[in-house]
């Protein structure tokens, strides 16, 4: 019977070529998982936020065209002003004849409409902002930083995600073999005991009971293939297309060999947390800039007339300057933002600590976890084969009439409770160990 198992086996891994191979499985799901698309473009989203904090440092270039018309006499005059076309008369000293000073002139007070229009180009520019733009620069690159590390931390999560399926397909189909062997066994004990019955040596209830145990198995046979559709339905969902079978077989995958230190240093989970402390003090300038001045300067240059684009050079105008805003009090919101900063980078720097225990604790409970189970598998293997052994003996004592059919039951029982127990702590620690390269930050 093992030996069919390793023909079947070895047929599978030489000549099972037209299904998924997990590392074509790795790179599909690398390229095509909409979860690390999605991903991507938060990354992207980040890093555009960081080019556009950076762009605050070359100011800004606006060009401006106003088009009015007004017969308000501040506005008028204004305009004619701008449009450097004012004159005496405008001031009403048509009406004045040297001795009437309380007279109010009408060109003055009740001038005609006009029309206005403005084209202006301005350009401002901060020279000092008590390192705000600087902060901003440095905060939006970290959390681009971040957004690579939860996009690697998400990869990794996949790989795991695939890892996981895989291998644990290849334990059901070793364990769907097994069952097919057990319950080609029991259909020929069934068909034993109908002979034994037709000629008298033994009753019915043991051929209900011989079927009774076929079914159950059956029922396992069908469960176990609704688990394996169900880990080829998420394999689709991982790599995003449909996959109906696996190159390859996988069973034990072998443990992570790596220093504490190592896994430590690389785990991704404590470079994030890291991070969080230096953003918490890049905001701790960012709040304590408010208490500086922010100095900047401005130049702009434009035309103004009464008819769109006239004579632009005539009436152009520049004007350039600088300016100082200082807030010198605001009712103590910028000393509360400051000490809310720094208690945001204590609460960070807690967090850190409290990441690398965490972290450090669940890497032994996994390391403890694994080493059972690796003696656990050592030791289901000699008691799957013994229990093997003790069947077949008490199979061919059935035949000699030497035990009853209950008897038979019982061992073939033990046996598959054995070798599903064998599967399942074979598959935990699989699963373990991947965590464990999660953990690592190794795709392995």
């Amino acid at each position: 019977m093992r030996i069919l198992l390793i023909t079947l086996l070895a047929f599978h891994l030489c000549f099972g070529d037209d299904g998924l191979s997990l590392d074509d499985a790795i790179k599909k799901v690398k390229e095509h998982n909409s979860e690390i698309v999605i991903a991507k473009f938060n990354e992207r989203i980040k890093t555009l936020e960081h080019q556009a904090a950076l762009g605050a440092n070359y100011g800004s270039l606006d060009l401006s065209q106003a088009a009015l018309r007004s017969n308000d006499a501040l506005n008028v005059f204004g305009y004619k002003l701008q449009s450097r076309e004012a004159t005496f008369a405008d001031f009403g000293f048509k009406q004045f004849n040297g001795s009437n000073y309380m007279l109010s002139p009408e060109d003055l007070n009740n001038p005609k409409d006009r029309n206005h229009f403005q084209t202006k180009v301005e350009y401002t520019l901060p020279l000092y902002t008590g390192g705000k733009l600087e902060q901003y620069g440095k905060i939006t690159k970290a959390l681009e930083s971040m957004s690579t590390l939860d996009l690697e931390s998400l990869r990794l999560q996949k790989i795991y995600e695939i890892k996981k399926s895989f291998y644990a397909i290849s334990l059901l189909d070793t364990y769907l073999y097994n069952l097919q062997l057990i319950a080609s066994n029991t259909k020929k004990l069934e068909a034993k005991t109908a002979a034994m019955m037709e000629e008298g040596y033994v009753k019915k209830v043991d051929l209900l009971e011989v079927q009774n145990k076929h079914s159950d198995v059956e029922r396992l046979i069908a469960q176990a293939e609704a688990n394996r559709a169900l880990l080829y339905h998420f394999i689709s969902f991982l790599v995003d297309e449909e996959v109906t079978a696996i190159k390859g077989h996988y069973e034990e995958v072998q443990d992570v060999s790596m220093t504490d230190e190592r896994i430590l240093s690389d785990n991704l989970d404590i470079k994030k947390a890291e991070q969080g402390v230096e953003i918490s003090k890049m905001n701790i300038a960012l709040a304590q800039s408010a208490f500086l001045p922010q100095v900047g300067a401005f130049a702009n240059y434009g035309s103004s007339d009464d008819k769109l684009m006239n004579d632009f050079s005539k009436n152009d105008a520049y004007t350039v300057g600088l300016q100082v805003k200082w807030n010198l009090f605001n009712g103590g919101s910028d000393k509360n933002n400051v000490e809310k900063a720094r208690v945001e980078n204590l609460k960070a720097s807690q967090q850190l600590v409290l990441a690398k225990k965490q972290i450090a604790l669940y890497l032994k409970q996994l390391q403890t976890q694994i080493k059972n189970d690796e003696y656990e598998i050592k030791s289901l293997k000699n008691e799957v084969e013994l229990a093997h052994v003790i069947y077949e003996n008490y199979a061919g004592r059935y035949e000699q009439k030497l035990v009853s059919i209950n008897d038979v039951l019982i061992k073939q029982s033990e046996e598959l409770s054995k070798v599903l127990r064998l599967k399942e702590v074979q598959n935990a620690r699989n699963e373990k160990i991947f965590e464990l390269q999660k953990l690592a930050s190794k795709e392995m």
